[in-house]
């Protein structure tokens, strides 16, 4: 997950009373998270169950460890996500049950009773796009074990909040919403069955609460309330309904009449959206509503006060206030969750929510590449893939000036020009952002939606394509446009049964209003253009939008939506589409494939579950190999869409709306939990050809890129981060069944020379032709030995050698025994050796340099010299200490026994020898005791390795400075060498032998 941390909607939150640092939220599609820290940080806990679509979420009042989940984002508007039922947690959201419930897709509402968290409420809003009976207020009163329907109007009457009241827990109130979505953008419509309902007796019977209240007829829709705690007597609503009957209202005889105190639909408005009303738990005349801002009322509702809006959010859903400290409050909006401890004085941040909402994805031509996205509510997002910092955190995202719903295109030719939306044209050196929309777009001659197509020829960098409900086409940036087609929407067409009670003379006499959803552009034929629509047709062109021919396939729907279309990479007869027919009340997954140009097609669904698929794409580089995103996941296909199996792999359930192959990644477009990148897929395209019981992959070329560089003080570590890929290169290997024998891989350079060395068995070697202690070599990381698919990773560097703890070279290696650092290989082609029950496995590797290091060959081989040099010259150093260590311990045992003159001549020979491997009279690491005499080898090991850090910091030519350096530390150490030698023969005059 590279981020962005910029939060997105979130419509499920409550905090902990007896715990207030500990908050709770539901995002739309992103899960379930929790902070601990009154919102400094929040963290996933939901990431390992099947749906990721949350309408709300609730503590047991009396028991801070039970925590229930309502899946489903509880709400009506044009775009949307579903769940699948009830989740319980006994242990604060470490584990979860599901508890059923799952037919009912939408549920806006929990309710638990304040004193028995067995007893629990559910408000179950039902299928958002079509008729269903699980619907209406259930209630269970053995923990969610069992469910009872307790109230119920018809199939297409949902409840979208129930609440308890905590002082009488008998008494319940819940509201039915007859809201239904369309199968067209914007098509929403409401029943006659909403209102508010009332029961005394624990939810037994129910009786609906009417006076003073608008009803069906004068447009009442949807109904937030609240009961005012320290009174409950007192309630407030915020009403939707026709204009002159909508507002907030408030009873004072518990709900038996109600009068409405403010008409501003600035409080009350956009109902399907906002109906969240909340008393101050210690005033019943304070008083909340949340709608694009957040207001406040002191004289119970009839004045009103902004209380937070943006920046900082906009289109609040969710208020939770603490009951015993009602200046901490949660508030959810469609940025995310933030929590105020002063009265809303300061908030906490929503930029530390990976949740955001993208529509599509794409990326660039930059190295490090960029990933950019419209996201929901929040303008637009370019993130670098890498940070150069350790990983993707806020210095890596920038917006680059396309609206919310868009499309992203970077310049195939210049990644600093961004094109989107409906359309503009970012400049990324300047930030400044020009509109070059076609006039007839300004003028409201076509239609557009909210996900236009913008993107870019594959074969032909200069042409860009814009759709709405005809296709446009530039070659100039935009400053002048064609259109290359007709109206390529429905003409007419039949209405869905989904429709079902809301198919009125009207719904059948609206004016088109289809729109082209998705543009494929064929990456072998520039004349050949796939387009198709969200009512349900698919066309092609051949002569690059002179004519166009319907191929769309057999037994589509109308309105069936063309989610997207992928040209085939291997000929222009291919295509590939994806069809979401969630707007039609169908939750089964839909793909479709054509090698004939569109004349037949091919359902292409064999091992995907009832999962509605919005993208479908082919690997550029890998025939037949598909990635496909549904609601929950990415599925792959290695037989051409034959078969599908999941590649969820550590993700969590969220929206997939759209992935591509960037390279030998894949990048996706998430509908909640911003972007994803799966990091080299090198085995996925090989894996169809596997049979061997042993298989070492084909590496993907790997570029020697610098990681964590940045030399300031570390941001702190609870600033949101995405991750780096990982540094080095990727080898894959596969072992059918253990191996009876150490597993070891061998890197070799081009004239076959080891350069680094790895073991499963942890086995200690020598770097060749270099005579040194063993047990100073320490691989970095080890192979696995067992069974199955296995991912390893070289750091592109030499043998690292691993320091003894007691070797005093410097403060860094004390105690530690770390890995010390190695140089970096040059770029060029590796070959790589695994071992497997003596077999070897071959496979060749290019390395190639980081593409923005702009330093000459010439210069970065003689930087590569000069750093072995003084890497190998520390290397020589240490075991020269080494040596002198073994002496001195000898001259110290024959020191035992001596006397006289053999006595003196012994600590004479001891002492040149603690001066030449540096240390003090005291045993610490000092200068020689005379300057005259030769540096001592810890001197020497230190300036070899300072000059080896000064060479290896930077891909840069190296300096004159650091060669002079490097030239006279090398005559030192000869200096040195010939010291050395004449104390092994003064010690062999005593008899003293290493």
């Amino acid at each position: 997950m590279i981020g962005p941390h910029r939060g997105g909607r979130t419509v499920g939150g409550c905090g902990v009373p007896q715990q207030p640092n500990v908050f709770y939220i539901g995002v739309n599609n992103g899960g379930v998270w929790k902070t601990t820290d009154l919102g400094r940080t929040w963290a996933p806990i939901f990431d390992g169950q099947p749906s990721g679509s949350i309408g709300d979420v609730a503590v047991a009042p009396s028991d801070p460890n039970i925590v229930y989940v309502a899946s489903g984002e509880g709400i009506q508007r044009p775009d949307l996500s579903v769940g699948d039922g009830v989740y319980k947690s006994v242990d604060a959201g470490k584990t979860w049950t599901h508890l059923g419930l799952g037919e009912g897709q939408q549920m806006g509402g929990l309710a638990i009773d304040p004193h028995d968290p067995n007893r629990v409420f559910v408000a179950v809003l039902g299928h958002p796009y079509g008729p269903n009976p699980e619907r209406g207020v259930y209630r269970s009163t053995d923990g969610g074990q069992h469910w009872e329907q307790v109230l119920y109007k018809d199939e297409n009457t949902g409840a979208v909040q129930v609440t308890i009241d905590a002082v009488n827990p008998q008494v319940v109130y819940a509201d039915l919403w007859a809201g239904r979505q369309g199968p067209w953008e914007n098509g929403a419509w409401t029943g006659p069955n909403s209102g508010l309902f009332k029961s005394s007796d624990g939810g037994a019977t129910w009786r609906q609460l009417t006076q003073g209240l608008p009803t069906p007829a004068q447009g009442l829709s949807r109904i937030g309330f609240c009961i005012a705690s320290s009174d409950p007597s007192r309630l407030y609503a915020t009403v939707a309904a026709g204009g002159d009957y909508g507002g907030i209202y408030r009873s004072d005889d518990a709900g038996e009449s109600w009068k409405k105190m403010n008409s501003d639909q600035r409080f009350w408005g956009r109902g399907e959206d906002f109906a969240e009303v909340k008393a101050d738990p210690k005033n019943k005349d304070i008083v909340y509503t949340a709608d694009v801002v957040v207001w406040k009322s002191m004289d119970g509702g009839m004045s009103w006060n902004a209380f937070r809006g943006a920046p900082g959010g906009d289109d609040y859903h969710r208020l939770w206030i603490n009951p015993d400290h009602p200046e901490i409050l949660l508030i959810a909006s469609d940025q995310g969750a933030i929590v105020t401890v002063n009265g809303g004085q300061t908030f906490s941040s929503w930029y530390n929510q990976p949740t955001a909402q993208f529509y599509h994805v794409s990326t660039d031509n930059a190295f490090p590449y960029n990933v950019y996205g419209g996201q929901q509510e929040s303008g637009s997002v370019g993130i670098a893939s890498r940070g150069n910092d350790g990983g993707v955190t806020f210095r890596e995202w920038h917006p680059v000036g396309v609206e919310e719903y868009g499309y992203v295109a970077a310049d195939p030719l210049d990644p600093n020009i961004i094109y989107g939306g409906k359309i503009t044209r970012y400049d990324k050196r300047t930030g400044q952002v020009q509109n070059i929309a076609p006039e007839a777009v300004r003028s409201g001659k076509y239609r557009f939606l909210r996900t236009a197509p913008v993107l870019f020829s594959p074969t032909d960098p200069h042409t860009l394509f814009f759709a709405g409900n005809v296709l446009f086409k530039t070659s100039n940036g935009g400053h002048s446009w064609q259109v290359i087609s007709p109206d390529l929407s429905r003409a007419t067409w039949n209405t869905p049964p989904s429709v079902g009670i809301y198919n009125t003379d009207a719904v059948k006499k609206m004016p088109r209003r289809g729109v082209i959803y998705t543009v494929a552009p064929s990456p072998v034929d520039g004349l050949t253009i796939w387009a198709g629509t969200d009512d349900g047709l698919i066309h092609v062109t051949r002569d690059g939008g002179k004519t166009w021919n319907n191929v769309t396939p057999p037994g589509i729907p109308d309105w069936a939506k063309i989610s997207l279309i992928d040209a085939g990479h291997s000929d222009a007869a291919t295509a590939y589409a994806a069809v979401n027919g969630i707007r039609l009340d169908d939750m089964h997954p839909h793909i479709y494939k054509t090698h004939d140009g569109g004349h037949t097609w091919t359902a292409i669904t064999d091992g995907l579950p009832d999962d509605p698929i919005n993208v479908v794409r082919e690997d550029p580089h890998h025939k037949g190999l598909l990635l496909a995103g549904s609601e929950s996941c990415v599925y792959v296909s290695f037989d051409d869409g034959a078969h599908w199996q999941s590649l969820r792999l550590n993700m969590p359930a969220t929206s997939i709306r759209d992935l591509v192959f960037k390279d030998a990644d894949v990048v996706v477009g998430t509908h909640g939990r911003s972007f994803w990148i799966l990091d080299d897929i090198a085995p996925l395209r090989q894996l169809a050809s596997v049979t061997a019981d042993v298989v070492l992959y084909k590496p993907e070329p790997a570029i020697r890129v610098r990681w964590d560089m940045n030399t300031d003080t570390p941001l702190p570590q609870e600033e949101p981060a995405g991750e780096n890929p990982p540094d080095g290169a990727i080898i894959d290997y596969y072992l059918k069944t253990d191996a009876a024998s150490p597993v070891t891989l061998d890197i070799t350079d081009a004239t076959g020379r080891v350069v680094r060395h790895y073991s499963s068995a942890d086995t200690l070697y020598a770097i060749p032709d270099v005579n040194i202690p063993t047990y100073w070599i320490r691989p970095q990381q080890l192979l696995s030995a067992q069974a199955g698919p296995h991912r390893f990773l070289w750091d592109l560097h030499y043998q690292p050698l691993n320091v003894p703890a007691s070797y005093p070279i410097s403060a860094v290696y004390q105690n530690t025994a770390p890995v010390a650092t190695s140089p970096w290989v040059m770029p060029g082609v590796y070959s790589l050796i695994l071992t497997v029950n003596g077999k070897h496995y071959i496979q060749q590797l290019t390395v190639r340099m980081d593409p923005r290091v702009k330093t000459p060959p010439a210069a970065l081989a003689l930087q590569h010299t000069l750093a072995l040099k003084a890497y190998n010259g520390r290397l020589r150093a240490m075991m020269a200490i080494e040596k002198l260590r073994r002496l001195r311990s000898h001259i110290e045992t024959a020191m035992a026994a001596a006397t006289g003159d053999r006595l003196t001549a012994l600590q004479k020979l001891a002492a040149g020898a603690a001066g030449l491997e540096g240390l003090g009279r005291r045993g610490r690491m000092g200068p020689p005791p005379i300057e005259s005499e030769p540096k001592s080898y810890s001197q020497l090991a230190n300036d070899y390795s300072t000059l080896f850090g000064i060479l290896e910091e930077a891909d840069m030519e190296p300096t004159e400075e650091v060669q002079t350096a490097l030239d006279e530390t090398a005559k030192a150490a000869v200096a040195a060498g010939k010291a050395l030698v004449a104390l092994q023969k003064d010690a062999l005059t005593l008899n003293i032998v290493l």
